[in-house]
């Protein structure tokens, strides 16, 4: 008589011996006995089943010459441009409707800002102290133009002008008396003065990345008062238009780097199970 185990292990192997397969809706399924593990024999082979791999990079010139030594018109690559993320995509074996690739095969290019872009979002619509302003301008001085009103004024002066800021508070009193009623108010004033003339505005050029060409961007000046020393905050006019026209130019350049090679789709890719 056999035990339980000893009947589980024969079904298994007939199961096995019988080798059956089931197609159904573009589905190949195997009937295979539970259990039954699968092992890949690629390791041990001369070479790969197939090429695949996954190349990062932040230069544009590497990744066009990668994607031009890759492509080849049975590959049939294709690209995706995230224009938030400034990076695209380009998968070599993604296949198409009637014979779809793993899509395992990549290259993913990201453009790094610069060390003067990563600067100045680091300082943008923040309350920065006096030192903390003047120091960032002091550094970033040769990407730096400063302008009160139509006027402009030479670095060394502005610098100078957010050095000496001093803070003059005013106070008023107002005092109303009638026959049956007695009204006071009193208004203080504050303000931030500076014995040179102050800027308003700073224009600061340079490249958002190193693929792109330079670009000039404002930003207009502010003090924040009320306290014992003033905080200036500078604000980037247009920032999210400017933003935008980054993210085009990058479709621009990339396309002329690579669009003769591989057709390129704004948005991002993620293949289905």
């Amino acid at each position: 008589m056999f035990d339980n185990q000893a009947l589980q292990t024969i079904i298994a192997n007939a199961i096995a011996a019988a080798n059956q397969t089931i197609v159904t809706g573009g589905h190949a399924l195997a009937v295979v006995p539970e259990g039954v593990k699968l092992h890949n024999l690629e390791p041990y082979q001369l070479h790969r089943d197939r090429f695949r791999g996954a190349l990062r990079t932040h230069s544009l010139a590497d990744f066009a010459r990668y994607v031009e030594r890759h492509t080849t018109d049975e590959s049939m690559p294709a690209g995706f441009v995230d224009q938030d993320g400034m990076s695209a995509t380009v998968l070599f074996n993604l296949g198409t409707l009637s014979e779809p690739g793993h899509a395992d095969d990549s290259a993913t290019l990201t453009l790094k800002p610069t060390a003067a872009y990563v600067a100045l979002q680091g300082v943008v619509g923040k309350a920065l102290s006096q030192q903390a302003l003047a120091e960032f301008l002091e550094d970033w001085m040769p990407h730096l133009m400063a302008g009160a009103g139509d006027e402009s004024i030479p670095m060394p002066q502005a610098i100078n002008a957010v050095r000496r800021m001093t803070i003059k508070a005013t106070s008023t009193q107002n005092s109303e008396v009638g026959d049956l009623s007695a009204r006071r108010s009193a208004m203080d004033e504050i303000e931030a003065r500076s014995l040179e003339v102050m800027p308003t505005t700073f224009i600061f050029t340079a490249r958002p990345y190193e693929a792109l060409e330079p670009a000039s961007i404002t930003l207009r000046v502010s003090v924040i008062t009320g306290r014992d020393e003033p905080l200036l905050k500078l604000r980037w006019v247009g920032e999210e238009a400017q933003r935008e026209g980054f993210a085009d130019e990058f479709k621009r350049v990339l396309d002329s780097a690579v669009g003769g090679l591989v057709p390129l789709t704004i948005g991002t890719y993620q293949q289905g199970k």
